[in-house]
């Protein structure tokens, strides 16, 4: 059976809508522009759809290497790159330097949000190391993603998951960089190693989920499923797992369709 890359997602604002690619560069903190950008509150907190699930309806597009920002009932927008000052921003404890954008995509965000909030980015400079206890370099880092650079979920662990639900999920739900074909279900479980295309991953941890996978990413409304049903079969310590969280040997470019090989 052989092991395919079938979809390749960017999700450039944490918690915002994703970006399906066709191919895209590898880097060591993440794909390029995955989580490069993130909303905050004003103290620099980060914001995510566990508390506002409104930022599912946030679209993305990268163009020209310009992030442009949409939603319904708003006019699209472009984020100018500006010469701000790096500020503090805190994801998941971790302390790092960040660009703010101008008042007006802040005033954007903020009114599509109902409550005051700034869009800040992470320059090439900005470190934010993996947790120590799952890298595998010292250079090991991630962008704003919760914790690691990369996520891999196989199609035949949702088809799983979607043979025990009234209604089926999409992928998007549980928002993987990775999603491949040919395996048995969970496999990606105990996999340690693999090769997509020319550039090998470790798989580190599995990934445990939270209440980000019972919203509808189409109209950020919110539900029961999947997690009540996952927690009745993938409840491990307490923590409900789906999925496999990454890190990367090197750079280079990755395409769907390349085939991905097993070496622990």
């Amino acid at each position: 059976m052989t092991l395919t890359l079938t979809q390749l997602n960017i999700y450039p604002v944490k918690s915002a809508a994703g970006i399906a690619l066709r191919s895209a560069q590898a880097q060591l903190r993440g794909l390029e522009f995955d989580r490069r950008w993130m909303i905050t509150d004003l103290r620099g907190k980060f914001m995510t759809q566990r508390q506002f699930p409104r930022m599912a309806l946030i679209q993305t597009q990268i163009e020209a290497g310009k992030l442009h920002l949409s939603a319904a009932g708003m006019e699209s927008i472009a984020v100018v790159p500006t010469e701000n000052s790096p500020v503090k921003v805190e994801v998941w404890g971790d302390r790092c330097s960040a660009i703010p954008a101008d008042d007006v995509v802040n005033g954007w965000l903020s009114k599509f949000l109902d409550r005051p909030c700034q869009l800040v980015y992470m320059p090439d400079d900005a470190v934010r190391p993996v947790d120590r206890n799952y890298a595998v370099d010292e250079r090991d880092r991630v962008s704003f993603a919760d914790g690691f650079p990369y996520l891999l979920i196989s199609e035949a662990s949702l088809a799983d998951l979607n043979s025990r639900l009234a209604t089926p999920l999409p992928m998007n739900r549980f928002r993987p960089n990775f999603v491949v074909s040919g395996c048995e279900p969970f496999a990606e479980d105990g996999w340690r190693k693999i090769r997509i295309g020319s550039i090998g991953f470790h798989l580190v941890k599995l990934c445990s989920r939270c209440v980000i996978t019972t919203v509808d990413q189409a109209t950020g409304d919110r539900g029961q499923e999947p997690l009540a049903t996952l927690g009745s079969y993938r409840l491990r310590k307490g923590k409900i797992l789906f999925g496999q969280n990454l890190v990367p040997d090197s750079e280079g470019t990755i395409a769907l369709g390349d085939a991905i090989e097993v070496l622990e």
